[in-house]
């Protein structure tokens, strides 16, 4: 309505017709059918992954990459649309790349920031690309799952959806505990299909007792029972300098480890869990400290710690940490009962599903590990909560520089978008997030950027990091061990 006491308002501009914004989504989702097939194409051809912003866009539909687009030019407060997206997708298809992986978001967002939107697309992404040229693949690295629990079956799915050729990392067996028959063979690939806090897996699992083996996608993986990994044959199955990312917490230090690598075929052990005596890695904060040319076993650290890490490493940086407490909300887990029941650890025997449950938690201390300059700088503790998955840690932190609410967001979301933190800090915009919505989350850390608290003498802050503490996890442990194969592809974030 025009202000009658303000003649010189301009006028408002006519809305739409219902047949033009109609029109509009048409033209925006045959653009994002097209993008999919370039995705896709890019994958299983020439192993070119295209995230956008670190958001895994290979399966997914329409009506979520045009999701993600709407989160992605809210966060850059750039008009990133899926015309632009496509453009540049158009153009990396044209180009001969090596294996990579390419954040279509980050180069439109670089795009509209050199403000020459004439410019050719192909040229523009030439010139962004042009470090590829340099870049020399690594053979393709055989993995063996030991264990085939939460973690396990987790990374079997990234693993096998994220195969292409087989030009870096194959799974080629699985291996568990107890005598392999048609029935438990058949449960394994029961649980590899369908999972009652991620859904379904997005390929095929069929259980080949005769092989004993699970063709996943019409890849053989198979399925060995030991009880001692030293006993093991890999070679037996055409499996040579394997990565053993070990899953079952049962060796945490480096003498029980290290029974891996006597076994025939094997070159490396992880370890998804804290451990002992050998190195505990956070990927993108501490990784290049050891060097996978002379370093055989490592470990993955926890979810927690890969959720902290990251946020305390940007903190300490920019504003330094005196001391801190750290209180994880965490999901139950498979270690607690489902009812009343005796168990070693003080208050883990009560239901998990109906209680919340203080425990204790290595945290605070595992972070001086990736992070010395936080050693006896942090407290910790843990309260177990009725969710399967999903959790929240609150850093209670005194900082030496004071600062606010803003700055600490300001610096967090600079991080989150360029770095070597991209892959592991996401910045949430939303103030009506919870805890089921960073399920099936990529990075360890979710950084709720509404929930901040800073005092107004500057010197406390309380910083609130969602974690997937599955899915997010199981990402990082994926990032670690393509690091530790050598076989990295080139990036773009």
């Amino acid at each position: 309505m025009k202000d009658i006491n303000n003649p010189t308002q301009p006028k408002m501009p006519l809305q739409k017709s219902y047949e033009q914004e109609l029109a509009v989504q048409t033209d925006r989702r045959r653009a994002t059918i097209e993008i999919i097939k370039i995705i896709s194409d890019l994958w299983y051809d020439d192993t070119i992954e295209l995230v956008l912003f670190r958001n895994q866009l290979i399966d997914r539909n329409v009506s979520e990459i045009l999701t993600l687009l709407e989160y992605a030019a809210a966060f850059v407060e750039k008009p990133i649309s899926i015309f632009e997206a496509l453009e540049i997708a158009k153009a990396i298809s044209q180009l001969n790349l090596p294996p990579s992986k390419l954040d279509i978001g980050k180069l439109s967002y670089d795009f509209l920031l050199e403000e020459n939107l004439n410019r050719n697309k192909l040229s523009f992404v030439t010139d962004k690309l042009s470090g590829a040229k340099s870049y020399n693949g690594a053979p393709p690295k055989d993995v063996v799952l030991y264990g085939f629990g939460r973690i396990g079956r987790l990374l079997a799915r990234e693993l096998m959806s994220k195969m292409g050729k087989g030009k870096q990392m194959r799974l080629r067996a699985i291996v568990t505990r107890g005598e392999i028959t048609p029935v438990i063979l058949e449960k394994r690939a029961a649980l590899l299909r369908n999972d009652s806090v991620h859904g379904d897996f997005l390929g095929s699992v069929i259980s080949d007792f005769n092989q004993k083996a699970l063709i996943i996608n019409g890849t053989t993986v198979h399925m060995i029972s030991a009880d001692k990994p030293e006993e093991i044959d890999y070679t037996k199955f055409g499996i040579s300098k394997a990565l053993v990312i070990d899953n079952t917490g049962v060796f945490r230090d480096e003498i029980s480890l290290g029974r891996h690598l006597k076994a025939k075929g094997t070159a490396k052990v992880l370890l998804t869990a804290p451990g002992k005596g050998v190195p505990n890695i956070v990927y993108g904060v501490n990784q290049n400290n050891f060097d996978p040319n002379t370093t055989n076993i490592f470990t993955a650290a926890s979810c927690t710690t890969n959720a902290i890490t990251p946020v305390l490493s940007v903190i300490e940086d920019n504003f330094g940490i005196r001391n801190g407490h750290l209180e994880t909300i965490h999901a139950y887990t498979n270690d607690q009962n489902l009812v009343d029941n005796m168990h070693k650890k003080y208050r883990r025997g009560r239901a998990a599903a109906l209680n919340m449950v203080i425990t204790e938690t290595g945290a605070g201390k595992a972070v001086a590990k990736a992070l010395p300059k936080l050693e006896n700088k942090l407290t910790s503790s843990a309260i177990r909560v009725p969710v399967p998955n999903g959790s929240l840690a609150i850093l209670n932190l005194h900082l030496l520089k004071k600062t606010t609410k803003d700055e600490i967001n300001a610096i967090m979301k600079k991080y989150a978008l360029e770095g070597n933190l991209v892959e592991q800090i996401k910045y949430s915009m939303s103030n009506e997030l919870v805890s089921s919505d960073i399920v099936g989350g990529v990075a360890p850390a979710i950084f709720d950027s509404h929930a901040t608290i800073v005092t107004d003498e500057g010197s406390d802050a309380i910083i609130y990091v969602w974690y997937d503490n599955e899915y997010g996890y199981s990402h990082q442990v994926m990032r670690l061990a393509r690091y530790i194969s050598q076989v990295n592809k080139f990036t773009y974030y």
